[in-house]
């Protein structure tokens, strides 16, 4: 099942809609939930009857269906109560951690690692991301996150993977050179972690076949930096997966339904596969020629991610997102 949430000035939370599997048409669910945050949160009430649904679209007897438009669509969840991200892929700490000479735990291969992010202004996948100066060393993150249901606290990592309702796509943006100074004041990432863009379709775990297997999203993310190739690393080489990540985050509290959780960078130790973000392609110019040769975004720089299953089909949809100088008012 494939859903999303079309960009509407008067609907925070989106129109809620059904995509059919060839991404051609959609149909709204609004008789359902007010909003695909609202499913979520009467999911086990509500997904028998999106399920109907999404097999009505796919068979053409679903009334009101409409061609879709993927630049009417904003994040499938435009704000969450919850967005945590980790970095499960081991080859992207190593490379992040040299680029600003910073040690790596003691921990890295038995404890996950994550922060928690802003997630009450989640920018569209064709959104403009604003920048307020070059100086800040912007840089795109692609990742692989998940939405769970309601998560006890203390749940294990096997169970955690049942509690996981929705897979997404994820541009998480960073500001390099802000990182840090933030973080050594020992308190972690809030300057330096603008706001979130997700593809524009979710979609149910089954939707990846098995593509979709020990809690890890085994295909190629690809990427386009200002039209050009810039990555495809698989998502299967996880070290952790997305139990392990959970049940990390459910340690001490309960996960709301609707808590979306990223697997991280992804990352390739297979360098001909390429990178998810410019500070990885940095360190590698920085190991093989001595010096750095990639500069961090400028306004005016594109971005794309897409991800496509066995059969060719872009999964997600698309993010393709351009930086623009940020609109700051006079008397900020």
């Amino acid at each position: 099942m494939k859903l999303g949430s079309l960009r509407d000035s008067k609907r925070r939370d989106g129109i809620p809609v059904v995509i059919s599997q060839d991404n051609k048409t959609a149909v709204r669910f609004d008789s359902i939930a007010n909003s695909l945050r609202e499913a979520i949160e009467n999911w086990s009430e509500c997904k028998p009857k999106l399920e109907t649904l999404f097999r009505d679209l796919n068979t053409g007897r679903a009334d009101k269906s409409f061609s879709i438009d993927e630049n009417a669509f904003h994040s499938p969840l435009p704000r969450s109560f919850q967005w945590a991200d980790g970095s499960a892929f081991i080859q992207h700490v190593k490379l992040v951690r040299k680029a600003r000479n910073a040690p790596l735990p003691e921990t890295l291969m038995t404890v996950p690692l994550m922060y928690q992010g802003g997630s009450d202004t989640m920018l569209s996948p064709r959104e403009d991301i604003p920048l307020r100066s070059e100086k800040y060393g912007m840089d795109f993150e692609g990742e692989f996150a998940i939405i769970t249901d309601f998560v006890p606290m203390g749940t294990t990592a096997e169970e955690a993977l049942k509690h996981i309702i929705l897979i997404v796509m994820v541009n998480d943006v960073s500001l390099r050179g802000l990182i840090p100074d933030e973080l050594a004041n020992g308190f972690g990432f809030f300057q330096s972690k603008p706001s979130t863009a997700f593809g524009p379709f979710a979609v149910t775990p089954d939707e990846l076949g098995d593509s979709w297997k020990n809690g890890r999203v085994h295909l190629p993310l690809h990427s386009e930096y200002n039209g050009k190739w810039f990555g495809h690393p698989d998502g299967g080489e996880m070290h952790f997966h997305f139990g392990q990540i959970i049940a990390h985050a459910a340690r001490t509290r309960d996960l709301g339904p609707g808590t979306i959780i990223g697997s991280g960078t992804v990352s390739n130790e297979d360098e001909t596969r390429g990178s998810s973000c410019l500070a990885e392609k940095r360190m590698l110019e920085q190991i093989k020629n001595g010096k750095i040769e990639t500069p961090f975004m400028k306004v005016g720089d594109t971005i794309k991610f897409e991800c496509f299953d066995k059969n060719k089909k872009n999964i997600f949809g698309t993010i393709f997102q351009k930086i623009v100088k940020a609109k700051i008012p006079d008397n900020y």
